[in-house]
């Protein structure tokens, strides 16, 4: 299946006006809603999901915590300041845009390394890239833990009386 010779000059021209970011998280978007469209290959039997989709599968539990580091980002902004009260909520602050930070830049890299069919249709995958899943699973493991420590950090201290 091919596509479109009329499409080609109409993406390659929206492919020019994205940043690379942006790009990227509408691929993976597109490519994860099309694989969470596609059934089983063998109906009713269960298996175990490749390295890709369990390196995926954690990006996907991940993302929608960026919503909730926003929020928690906006509650510490105004309790953040460099006073002795004001620096445990500047920490936690930043440590939560690090974190925010830390999940666009492994986008990033990860949609570098890899393309859409490698991605989606679990397209073979040279030694290289065999390894870089490997970097990119650790690297992905890693960014949960910071996601999920900032905001756990960050709910606590919020959830403190002022002061202690």
């Amino acid at each position: 299946m091919g596509l479109n010779p009329h499409l080609k000059p109409k993406i390659q021209a929206m492919r020019k006006s994205l940043s690379p970011l942006t790009l990227f998280s509408l691929t993976l978007a597109f490519l994860t809603f099309s694989y969470g469209c596609k059934g089983d290959k063998k109906e009713g039997v269960a298996s175990e999901p490749t390295q890709m989709e369990a390196v995926l599968a954690i990006h996907d539990e991940v993302m929608p915590k960026m919503g909730d580091i926003g929020k928690l980002v906006a509650q510490l902004k105004p309790l953040a300041d460099s006073t002795e009260t004001g620096l445990p909520y500047l920490r936690a602050m930043k440590d939560l845009q690090e974190a925010h930070q830390a999940m666009m830049d492994w986008m990033q890299g990860f949609g570098n390394r890899f393309d859409p069919e490698e991605i989606l249709e679990g397209k073979e995958l040279s030694a290289q890239k065999r390894a870089w899943l490997d970097e990119e699973e650790l690297k992905v493991q890693a960014m949960r833990e910071q996601v999920y420590t900032s905001i756990t950090a960050a709910e606590a201290l919020l959830d403190r009386p002022t002061g202690q």
